[in-house]
């Protein structure tokens, strides 16, 4: 081994906590860079090449076949701006019959007459100047239909998509029958079935269905551009014919919801682990080099040259970086496993893995940043003239910090304390790179506590039911039958309504009705939820507007508005149901569920449309003094003969993913916090042994051990409640960027009220956060300090 690979070792197994920090810090800054940036690749690669190899539509436009005929939609693609247009497709909305195996929800059918691959030309599949169809529908599995009576499902249909199952749409005329012949996916997600265009007809209901235009555009990178696209196609036509629009940017954001959602705080996470590995690693090798200053004396006056003694700390560094690296990239592969898993399922895939070209970007970048964070340090070492460098001893200059010893002496309060709280006056630079790990442990601890209580609120408004007391929807139809085949007894809401009004304790109540309908321009269904008396008291989250007040009035959470293009004061048509249904939206309701497409209404809305509501819950607030549990048995009692039963409590919200990111941001802010102790350690115990001799003569003079141990832990007091008062309000900055962040990549805009988590008694513990860490981190020094013999240590130089 070469004399500079001696030196490397020695330095390396000599400095062990040291060494522990250094890798303990590139660990978790290359575990959170490696999920953040795989999430990144992730969130946007698999959706743009789906969207590329299916030459997917810019924009597809529901139009009112009433309003406008087949050949103004064929010249709409022909505007200026249009790089390719495929379409008219006459569109209906139907409803399938339930069964065992799927809901009689409504669905979107589009007659097309092949999935889109057949070239140039607008008769029935597509127009483009690539020669190539838009929105080229991927088979997934068996064949596009070739005649009437065949039907293709979306792979995301609500029925099980099966090739060889019977479709019956029994509220049409001669209740037509379709096989299913193939599975496909649209990866603009412009349909949820397709038939060939002579099956159209059996399949529209007289005054009903439409037309769709899928376009392409030669801008669409941005919103604006996609909206100004669509302007431009519909402004020759006439007012009122579009009736629905999606953007291919919407669906984008959509399908990227699941992982995009982690990345916000996932950079935040890596930035913090970064720049404190930059510290870290800065502090260890400076204070290598301050301690070291007779030994690089003698290295250089062995024969070592300026750039071998530098190069000697940087190894020294890079050694235990690589090794953390190492472990903090397998750390980032195993918690991607449970993220990825969410984003195949989303995608449709089973491949998705850490690209290795992230792997290659975060070692590189965090070896780099360490090679040149150690440099900085080691400069220093290879400037120094052997002679100076033996000649200077470890001790910090005899005259520094003596003003902060004598003021501290001044004050009330025993010699120990008054030698820890002027000790790091003695020592500002170690003093201050002791605070930064403080303040930084101090940050990630305060961000993940607010971003805990943000997701517990988030998780309420998706629950959003405060009632003491709930009867929950019975379940649906299709799901297993009886043990005698026969069908399930359904139960009647108002008879559960007059149940829970006669029984005693009831104080305010209310019920929800759900059913599926469509909007024009979506594809897939939207949750309608019918409410039966005040329901504002239920929990709900408004993050613009106001609750409903009246029929026809309707409050939607913000994917839905995203998606529709519409905002508050504009109106929407539902359809699926008995007859078109239009609601003025009215107020914003933050709620994520059934990915926010979701319409909040009064049920005297839909009374013409679906009088037989009965996928009820009832929500009921017991009156003041009411024992919930005997409430509960009360009813309960009465409910028996109806197959109802109650609960205490409301709905439970479920989550998964809040599991995920709330055990992700605990491990990632512990590593924090170990990586802030152990660096309050190494400095403690580098100031420890510089002082060992000055202990033992405050031994020799009568300083017991206990007494030791309190000087030492006193002299990290004022720079961890320091750390720790300029840490709270820092995190509580950081919580407010990331967290509004990770709502808007998932399409939901948090207010005020989620957002403001922190409290005056919550802030002042989290403020003494930074004073336990520095405390725990001195605690093994300290008792080192304490355990030292006073004739050892009166003999140390």
């Amino acid at each position: 081994m070469s004399a500079l690979g001696a030196v490397v070792r020695s330095g390396v197994g000599r400095r062990r906590v040291q060494t522990l920090v250094i890798g303990l810090a590139t660990m978790m800054a290359v575990a959170a860079s490696v999920l953040g940036g795989s999430l990144l690749v992730v969130s946007g690669a698999p959706f743009d090449d789906a969207f590329a190899r299916q030459h997917g539509a810019h924009l597809s436009v529901e139009f009112d076949a009433g309003k406008v005929s087949a050949g103004q939609l064929a010249k709409s693609g022909d505007v200026a701006g249009v790089s390719g247009a495929a379409g008219p497709f006459r569109t209906a909305t139907v409803t399938p019959r339930a069964d065992e195996t799927g809901p009689g929800w409504p669905m979107t059918v589009v007659g097309r007459p092949d999935p889109g691959r057949s070239g140039p030309g607008l008769s029935g599949s597509g127009r483009s100047g690539s020669g190539r169809g838009v929105d080229e529908v991927a088979l997934v599995d068996g064949r596009w239909p070739t005649r009437p009576g065949e039907i293709v499902l979306s792979a995301g249909s609500s029925l099980i998509p099966t090739p060889g199952r019977k479709v019956t749409f029994a509220h049409l005329p001669d209740e037509p029958t379709l096989t299913v012949v193939g599975v496909a996916r649209s990866v603009t997600g412009t349909a949820d079935a397709w038939v060939v265009p002579a099956q159209m007809p059996a399949l529209t209901a007289p005054g009903s269905g439409g037309y769709q235009m899928l376009y392409r555009f030669t801008e669409a990178g941005t919103a604006a551009q996609v909206t100004a696209g669509g302007d431009a196609v519909t402004r020759s036509l006439a007012p009122g014919a579009a009736v629905g629009r999606q953007s291919w940017l919407t669906v984008k954001k959509d399908a990227e919801r699941d992982t995009a959602l982690y990345v916000p705080f996932l950079l935040a996470f890596g930035a913090l682990g970064l720049v404190m590995s930059a510290l870290v690693v800065g502090n260890v090798v400076a204070s290598a080099v301050g301690t070291g200053t007779r030994r690089i004396g003698i290295l250089k006056a062995l024969g070592f040259t300026p750039a071998q003694v530098v190069r000697a700390y940087i190894g020294q560094a890079l050694i235990p970086a690589g090794v953390g690296t190492a472990l903090g990239v397998l750390a980032g592969h195993l918690f991607a496993v449970p993220v990825l898993a969410e984003a195949e399922e989303a995608y449709g895939t089973s491949s998705l893995a850490v690209a290795p070209r992230v792997d290659l970007a975060v070692v590189a970048g965090v070896l780099g940043l360490v090679a040149a964070t150690a440099w900085a340090g080691a400069w220093r070492a290879g400037r120094l003239r052997t002679v100076d460098a033996l000649a200077v001893g470890r001790a910090a200059s005899a005259g520094r910090g003596r003003w902060a010893a004598r003021l501290a002496g001044r004050l009330p309060l025993p010699r120990p304390a008054a030698l820890g709280l002027a000790r790091p006056f003695a020592r500002p630079a170690r003093a201050l790179a002791m605070g930064t790990a403080i303040l930084f442990g101090a940050v990630a601890v305060t961000f993940t506590v607010g971003m805990g209580a943000t997701l517990g609120k988030v998780m309420d408004a998706k629950a959003h039911d405060v009632a003491d007391v709930t009867v929950p929807a019975p379940p649906p139809d299709f799901g297993p039958r009886p043990p005698d085949g026969g069908k399930r007894p359904k139960t009647d809401p108002a008879a559960v309504a007059e149940v829970v009004g006669s029984t005693a304790g009831t104080g305010r109540y209310y019920r929800a009705s759900t059913v599926r309908s469509t909007v024009s321009g979506l594809t897939g269904t939207v949750d309608v939820v019918a409410f039966t008396g005040d329901a504002s008291w239920g929990g709900y989250t408004m993050v613009a507007g106001r609750w409903i007040g009246k029929a026809g009035e309707a409050v939607v959470p913000t994917p839905f508005l995203t998606a529709t293009g519409t905002r508050i004061g504009d109106s929407v048509t539902l359809n699926g149901l008995a007859e078109p249904v239009t609601v003025r939206i009215v107020g914003e309701v933050l709620d994520p569920r059934n990915s926010g497409m979701q319409v909040f209404t009064d049920v005297s809305t839909l009374t013409a449309a679906r009088p037989d509501l009965a996928d009820t819950s009832h929500h009921i607030a017991v009156a003041s003094g009411t024992d919930v549990p005997a409430y509960v048995t009360a009813l309960n009692e009465d409910l028996a003969p109806l197959g109802a039963t109650a609960q205490a409590g409301g709905l439970d919200a479920g989550g998964d993913m809040v599991v995920t990111l709330n055990a992700l941001s605990a491990m990632l802010t512990l590593m924090l916090v170990a990586v802030a102790a152990l660096g309050v350690l190494n400095g403690v115990l580098l100031d420890t042994r510089e002082r060992v001799r000055e202990i033992g003569v405050h031994k020799a003079l009568g300083m017991t051990p206990r007494q030791t141990v309190a000087m030492v832990l006193t002299s990290v007091v004022v720079t961890g409640l320091v750390a720790g008062a300029l840490g709270v309000p820092l995190g509580v900055a950081l919580h407010g960027w990331v967290l509004p962040a990770m709502g808007d990549s998932v399409g939901l805009r948090l207010p005020g009220s989620v957002i403001a988590v922190y409290h005056g008694a919550e802030l002042l513990p989290l403020a003494l956060g930074g004073l336990l860490i520095a405390v725990v981190g001195a605690l093994l020094p300290a008792g080192w300090a304490a355990r030292a013999r006073t004739a050892t240590a009166l003999r140390t130089e």
